[in-house]
């Protein structure tokens, strides 16, 4: 059976998530056979947004596609860089005026792949397209290229991710969750073959709160005052994803693996 592997990394937070990213990419492609490799990016940027340095690192480091969310507009430099690479998306249901794309395809073992990249409105609060009319519409220009296609759900609601990939079942390879920063186990192939996981997780600081220091982020709950988030930088590091199996030729999705790595050696502070 023709197929192949494809490693789906959550968002990499702050230059910890690099950090252990850059660490552990090589072990982790060994361990499981990655033939394709698609991380979420939209928080490398010390927490929040991505900048062309970074968005060239992970090329250089073998990243196929990086997808994002709603910070990709935090750094006004990453806009030329939308525009101009197709390997890094936005959501696609932003306004078509918006620099970049939210659909891109490469070539994995012969076979193209196509990936798309939505958002979630579900508490998000941005005034955006539908979701599922635009995943919905990308998925039928990526059919007349590809069965192999990939989706990045990037929302804070778990019915919402829910929602969509079983709208998509059967006619995606998968759908994985982005955003919470917290990795679910619910990881499975649905019922007409599109693996499907609630939230790949995040690469950072795991003794934090979603990858920023603790302390803000309890002021911010305990007083209702402004606070400012700071990306924790102390060890222990984790990086956590899912790795899909798939049959190239029918697209159907026949294993998906969760990836979690909690690494108590490494040093925030040299890296940071």
């Amino acid at each position: 059976m023709a197929e192949i592997r494809v490693l789906l990394l959550g968002d990499i937070v702050g230059a910890p998530g690099l950090a252990m990213f850059e660490k552990h990419i090589a072990s982790l492609r060994e361990q499981y056979k990655v033939d394709a490799l698609i991380v979420n990016g939209e928080n490398s940027a010390q927490g929040k947004g991505i900048t062309p340095r970074i968005a060239k690192f992970f090329m250089e480091k073998g990243v196929d596609i990086i997808t994002t969310g709603n910070h990709i507009w935090r750094r006004k430099e990453i806009y030329g860089y939308l525009a101009e690479n197709k390997t890094l998306l936005r959501p696609n249901n932003y306004p078509n005026t918006c620099p970049g794309t939210g659909v891109a395809t490469f070539l994995c073992k012969g076979t193209t792949v196509g990936v798309i990249n939505v958002q979630g409105r579900v508490f998000m609060f941005d005034n955006i397209d539908c979701p599922f009319r635009s995943a919905k519409s990308a998925v039928s220009y990526l059919a007349t290229k590809t069965k192999v296609i990939l989706v990045d759900v990037h929302a804070e609601a778990t019915s919402e991710k829910a929602a969509l990939a079983n709208y998509l079942d059967g006619t995606v390879s998968g759908v994985v969750g982005t955003h919470t920063h917290v990795p679910t186990s619910d990881e499975r192939i649905m019922p007409n073959g599109t693996a499907f996981v609630t939230d790949l997780g995040m690469a950072g600081a795991q003794d934090s709160i979603i990858g920023v220091q603790k302390g803000a982020v309890v002021n911010a709950f305990t007083t209702a005052m402004p606070n400012r988030f700071t990306v924790e930088t102390q060890g222990p590091g984790v990086l956590s994803g899912v790795c899909i199996t798939i049959n190239s030729v029918s697209g159907k999705a026949t294993a998906i693996e969760r990836v979690h790595i909690v690494d108590n050696d490494f040093n925030f502070d040299a890296t940071a």
